[in-house]
């Protein structure tokens, strides 16, 4: 009999289920009735206080299109994970002692950056590890594409698709507001999806003057509306330039906004005389079923991450490279962020069709 652990990590997103599915059917394909897979509750904290239960083949029935998590999730610092919990507990030595405990082969982890990290922790501490790549973010290092990413963007692109007929008909300026507090693929994505007229990120500070005169353009060439695509880390040339402390001391002596759309929106207000909205799509993002891409990936990834199981070949996050599964050394994606490049093709694609980033001035005209 072979015993296999999962859990899922931190934020959820919508295929999540869809990829533990992928690795129970494959392990069932592959061992019968002589595999048993123990899904931990609520990710590493399932772990550390042995809360978990033992799933049957009927579990990861109809659960393809199901988003969310039915082992919940929950976020434990990676930072924190050397300290011990309010009882004095030793976290890492409280997952190793579960771990060997339920006498596992392998524990399978379904997870974003932060939960990458403590993977690889666990696997430096001698346990076997299979790691999958799990984020709207689409932020891992090692791997092109993430579960969730697309799903996600579906569903900002749809928020942009909506704002469309509503912005013409007032004719204002409207901004949505994006999940990404450190990487930019998915408002990137998003907004070139819907249309949108600027898209700010944080891989490219943004000076307010140029994205008012882009607005202005706009309006000396007739056109009724503006739509801008803003990720929450969006920021701008002047704050990038101070230091973490500094803009924290800026922000307290300033005009406190619930994020940078309404900071932007007060901006443009003021500067254009335009009427601004903002709307979050927020947690809606994260939310709903996966979409045909994301089942197909989560399938692909979940069944890969099975096969190295069988193989015996730990350590290793599933990845997607050149389209295809691949695998890349956990610990060398621990820590690692995977932004977006200023200088990319798909930027500089976006710029020739007439997207501002904030970035440039706009061409003088002959």
């Amino acid at each position: 009999m072979i015993r296999v652990g999962m859990l899922t990590s931190g934020g959820d997103c919508q295929a999540l289920n869809a990829t533990m599915r992928g690795v129970a059917k494959a392990l069932y394909k592959m061992y019968g009735s002589d595999v048993e897979i123990i899904g931990f509750e609520d990710g590493y904290k399932g772990l550390i206080y042995a809360d978990f239960r033992i799933l049957k083949p009927s579990d990861f029935s109809g659960i393809l299109t199901k988003g969310g998590t039915m082992l919940g999730t929950s976020r434990q610092p990676f930072k924190l994970m050397r300290t011990p919990d309010e009882n004095g507990l030793d976290k890492v030595e409280s997952m190793k002692q579960t771990y060997r405990k339920l006498r596992l082969e392998c524990l399978v982890v379904l997870g974003g950056n932060g939960s990458q990290k403590t993977a690889n922790l666990l696997r430096e501490e001698g346990l076997n590890i299979i790691a999958l790549p799990k984020t709207i973010d689409n932020d891992l290092w090692g791997t092109e594409m993430t579960f969730g990413f697309q799903s996600a963007v579906n569903v900002a692109t749809n928020a942009i698709d909506g704002i469309h007929t509503t912005a013409s008909s007032h004719g204002r300026v409207f901004i949505v507001e994006i999940m990404g507090h450190k990487v930019g693929w998915p408002t990137l994505h998003a907004g070139i999806a819907g249309g949108a007229d600027i898209i700010l990120i944080p891989e490219i500070p943004y000076d307010i003057k140029v994205v008012v005169e882009a607005l202005k353009e706009r309006n000396r060439q007739g056109k009724r509306f503006s739509i801008l695509a803003v990720a929450e880390g969006a920021i701008s040339k002047e704050d990038a330039k101070l230091t973490k402390k500094e803009l924290k001391d800026k922000k307290a002596k300033g005009v406190v906004y619930p994020s940078v759309a309404y900071e932007l929106g007060a901006q443009i207000q003021e500067m254009t005389g335009q009427e601004v909205r903002v709307t979050v799509p927020g947690h809606m993002q994260r939310g709903g079923e996966p979409c045909p891409y994301d089942r197909v990936l989560s399938t692909r990834l979940g069944a890969e991450a099975a096969y190295l199981i069988q193989q015996k070949e730990y350590g290793y996050m599933v990845c997607v490279k050149n389209n295809d599964i691949d695998k890349v050394p956990l610990r060398e994606v621990a820590g690692k962020l995977k932004v977006v490049d200023p200088n990319s093709s798909i930027i500089r694609e976006a710029k020739m069709v007439g997207i501002c980033f904030g970035d440039e001035k706009l061409k003088e005209k002959d």
